[in-house]
């Protein structure tokens, strides 16, 4: 995959040069305020790598020499916007709620578009925080990621960013790329459920696989169907043995 991270990363570049092109004065002169932050969108189902490939990329951005007026890359998880485990024990159908964390409506959808709607209109910029995943608590932790102003390209990374329902259907317009992520059902399914015995939120394999085939997968085929044609680069993830 390192080719496929190289090729995106020159992407995002060429991107990122033609948007600074375009930031001048009526007049011809630069603006003297920062271009616009490049806004990327990489979706895919549970266990296609998007975090992999969002951080991938932003490493061979950022590992690029700042004196030649190369841009900064973050990258910002969806995650942050999971609904708290308190709040989905209150919902009157908590059992349920708890069984299917990560279906779209256990996000809190609106909040993730009013962050990319603040991302697109920050001019001049300005810092701004967004919320994180504490794996080690399984919830959302406020504030969580500093968004600093010179964060010149931001990559958004998460299940049901390019959904063409609401609230995740605006999404699409507010970003400058979309990158979908197409992964085997097979092999998701595996990554998944791996990640689930890691993380302590099942004890067995035989457990951890019957949660990724009732739950992730399921949610995995509404984003393959939600997201159709709603992208610009399609991206293959494939297993390797690093």
């Amino acid at each position: 995959m390192d080719q496929t991270y190289r090729s995106l990363a020159d992407c995002l570049l060429c991107k990122w040069e033609e948007l600074r092109a375009t930031v001048a004065t009526t007049n011809g002169t630069r603006s003297p305020h920062s271009p616009p932050r490049l806004l990327v969108a990489v979706a895919g189902p549970p266990g296609s790598g998007k975090t992999t490939i969002a951080n991938k990329v932003a490493e061979i951005i950022n590992a690029l020499s700042p004196r030649s007026n190369n841009p900064k890359a973050i990258v910002i998880s969806a995650d942050g916007f999971h609904l708290p485990l308190a709040t989905l024990r209150k919902l009157p159908n908590a059992s349920e709620a708890l069984a299917r964390r990560g279906a779209p409506w256990t996000f809190d959808g609106h909040a993730a578009v009013s962050l990319i709607r603040k991302l697109k209109s920050d001019a001049p910029r300005r810092p701004i925080l967004a919320p994180t995943f504490d794996h080690a608590i399984k919830d959302p932790v406020s504030d969580g990621l500093l968004i600093e102003v010179d964060a010149d390209i931001c990559i958004l990374e998460g299940n049901y960013l390019l959904c063409d329902e609401p609230p995740w259907d605006e999404i699409a317009n507010l970003v400058d790329e979309k990158w979908f992520v197409y992964v085997e059902p097979e092999l998701a399914c595996k990554r998944v459920a791996f990640r689930h015995l890691a993380a302590g939120i099942e004890t067995t394999m035989e457990k951890a696989l019957h949660r990724a085939r009732t739950n992730d997968l399921v949610n995995g085929e509404f984003i393959m169907s939600k997201s159709l044609g709603r992208y610009n680069v399609m991206i293959e993830s494939i297993e390797t043995n690093s």
